[in-house]
């Protein structure tokens, strides 16, 4: 994880697609932890750190990821996740050409807690969340298509499934029908963007992560 920002409420970082943010059963070090600890070293705090999580990025997911550093912060933080306050914009790596270069998409999403997965629909049926997204085809490499994603609603796996649902899979992400998946265990989907206003200052913040590294997210030219 790199640092974007931080100051004496906040603080966000860019995660690699291996990072988990929040513990789970495999027992891997989750990225929360990370954050403290480099809290704990960077101010030299002997007991323990707060760190607050407002958000998850699936796994194999890289990109910004906002962490509250006081309970005031969190607490905002989660009533804006809540209301859709915070825009976040993702970048997707995707072998098929959409049929539109822009569009909403609305489904209505199932989620099978066995499968980890969540299926779309177009009309609404039990136990369904309606997801919305907006995407735009902004740029091409010799094989694959680059798609910027606003999400409208946050659902589980909601762009992984959308995307797919459209005909458009992720690159890598076997669990939504790409064909092969990417050495590292990734899928070429990262949180680019997050805007906001602060939580405790209320001024507008504006964010941008870096792309993950390679030929590959290097390799596009941008319309």
């Amino acid at each position: 994880m790199t640092v974007v920002y931080e100051d004496n409420h906040i603080i966000v970082v860019n995660k690699t697609a291996s990072e988990i943010v929040q513990g789970d059963k495999t027992g891997d070090t989750p990225l929360s932890e990370t954050v403290k600890q480099y809290l704990k070293e960077k101010y030299n705090k002997p007991g323990n750190v707060y760190i607050g999580v407002a958000h998850r990025l699936d796994r194999p997911v890289s990109g910004l990821v906002v962490f509250a550093k006081t309970s005031k912060a969190l607490t905002r933080l989660n009533e804006m996740f809540k209301n859709s306050e915070v825009k976040k914009t993702y970048w997707a790596v995707v072998k098929n050409t959409p049929r539109e270069t822009e569009g909403v998409l609305t489904h209505f999403l199932t989620r099978n807690q066995q499968q980890n997965k969540s299926y779309a629909y177009d009309k609404e049926v039990p136990n369904s969340k309606k997801a919305i997204l907006h995407y735009k085809l902004i740029g091409k490499s010799q094989n694959y298509n680059l798609l910027e994603v606003d999400l409208k609603t946050g659902r589980h796996h909601q762009i992984r499934c959308q995307l797919a649902k459209m005909g458009c899979p992720i690159k890598g992400d076997l669990k939504y029908g790409s064909p092969r998946s990417n050495p590292d265990g990734s899928i070429c989907l990262h949180a680019r963007r997050v805007s906001f206003i602060h939580p405790v200052s209320k001024e507008k913040i504006e964010l941008e992560a870096p792309l993950p590294e390679g030929n590959l997210w290097n390799g596009f030219e941008i319309f």
